[in-house]
């Protein structure tokens, strides 16, 4: 039997999409059938959400830190206008905490057969591929009592690329490998293959560089300059095993150390040298190998800005084949990697000998300022204790690094700010010293 009358209206209104009223209105249907009716009009003129058609635009990558736009294309086929609220739904880390509500929700108004562009800021707070969820449009009548929901899958994909915080301090250091390349005029002695020029000796250069034969001819002692040699090999290898995962501060350990790979890249690439990468724990995780100058750094940033820790020893015999595989003969091979004894002796120190017989090796680690701190605190027996601990992990971090130094490796241990310019100072001094 057909309903007819308010029997009818409120059947009809009971078929309506779940949600579409607000709670408040249930009570006030039953008995005022214009308002029934009004609300009924309204949701038939609203416009349907199934037909819209979505594109996207905008940024594909953003350094962490900063902001990216990504645009969204609401094209409305219909014959009825769009008046509608929208939702870009993001992963939470998408933005900063608390401002979420403000950058995914928009307001649009679309005449038929037209369409609008919307812009979604978004603003990361971690590194990695951040994935665009789906969109969410709730389209209204004219009279704002009702509307039709629906939800749309539109892909896109931003990655957030490592922050390089210390790019600030590549000037300075390239200004100091001008100087070991006699491009000023300030010559730093080295001993490298290319003959430079002779200069007077001073106190401190190495006698093995005085010109014996030049020195006879003259007065003075005369002493050989070189020009440090180009074209060397850079292999760097970032270990994202467990230990990569520990946090120093507000700082990952494995983000300190990107950042010191990306500082050491730009300056060894500058200086003419070829450079590698190699993510790995247990398996390679990333690999950059055989980039031109140009393309290098870019390479890199994208590489390093998915990478995760992975909660896994470091297989340092299997590091240690990567190694040996990518580097040829005479490289210089940087780890950046912890210097907790326990991985250093079990992991590392049992296959040094195959590194260091082809290669120079340079260690470099993050230090957690936290624990020098811990070294001063006194006035309470837990400071007295918190001191000791502090002190201990120090002579442990200290024999570590004298093991390695033992085997002929140079150590680099910095907190998370001084990691950087403290290796890209150790990769200068290789140089002038004429190890590599």
């Amino acid at each position: 039997m057909a309903l007819t009358g308010r029997t009818a209206l409120l059947a009809a209104i009971g078929s309506l999409p779940v949600g579409i009223l607000a709670p408040s209105w249930t009570g006030m249907l039953a008995v005022n059938a214009p308002l029934s009716l009004a609300i009924l009009c309204d949701y038939a003129l609203a416009a349907p959400v199934r037909t819209l058609r979505f594109t996207r635009s905008g940024d594909t990558s953003v350094r962490l830190g900063d902001a990216a736009d990504v645009h969204l294309t609401v094209a409305n086929p219909s014959r009825r206008r769009l008046r509608a609220q929208l939702r870009d739904a993001w992963p939470p880390s998408s933005w900063l905490p608390g401002t979420e509500q403000a950058a995914s929700r928009h307001k649009l108004t679309i005449p038929a057969g037209e369409r609008r562009r919307v812009t979604t800021v978004l603003r990361p707070t971690r590194r990695g591929d951040r994935h665009a969820e789906r969109v969410t449009v709730r389209s209204y009548g004219p009279l704002g009592l009702a509307a039709r929901q629906g939800n749309h899958e539109v892909p896109w994909t931003v990655r957030v690329l490592p922050p390089f915080t210390s790019r600030k301090h590549l000037p300075s250091r390239l200004a100091r490998l001008r100087e070991l390349d006699g491009r000023t005029s300030v010559l730093i002695r080295g001993q490298g293959t290319e003959f430079d020029s002779l200069r007077e000796y001073v106190p401190g250069d190495d006698t093995r560089s005085i010109d014996w034969r030049a020195t006879a001819r003259q007065t003075t002692v005369a002493v050989r300059t070189w020009r440090p040699e180009r074209d060397r090999h850079i292999l760097i290898v970032l270990d994202t095993g467990r230990t990569s995962a520990g946090r120093v501060g507000d700082v990952p350990r494995l983000d300190a150390s990107m950042d010191a790979a990306l500082l050491l890249t730009a300056l060894a690439s500058r200086a003419g040298d070829r450079v590698d990468l190699l993510a790995y724990d247990r398996r390679v995780r990333a690999r950059v190998q055989g980039r031109s100058a140009n393309d290098l750094l870019p390479a890199v940033v994208n590489a390093l800005a998915p990478l995760e820790p992975e909660l896994v020893e470091t297989d340092g015999r299997g590091l240690s084949s990567a190694a040996l595989t990518h580097a040829p003969r005479g490289s210089l091979i940087v780890l950046l990697t912890s210097l907790e004894a326990a991985p250093i002796e079990e992991g590392l120190i049992p296959v040094l000998p195959q590194l260091t017989r082809r290669h120079t090796v340079l260690v470099a680690s993050v230090s957690d300022p936290h624990t020098e701190a811990m070294t001063k605190a006194r006035g309470t027996v837990e400071a007295v204790y918190e001191a000791a601990a502090g002190t201990q992990t120090q002579t442990q971090r200290r024999r570590t690094a004298e093991q390695l130094q033992r085997h002929g490796v140079t150590v680099v241990d910095a907190t998370p700010d001084k990691l950087a310019p403290a290796l890209a100072d150790a990769y200068l001094a290789l140089k002038a010293a004429g190890r590599l």
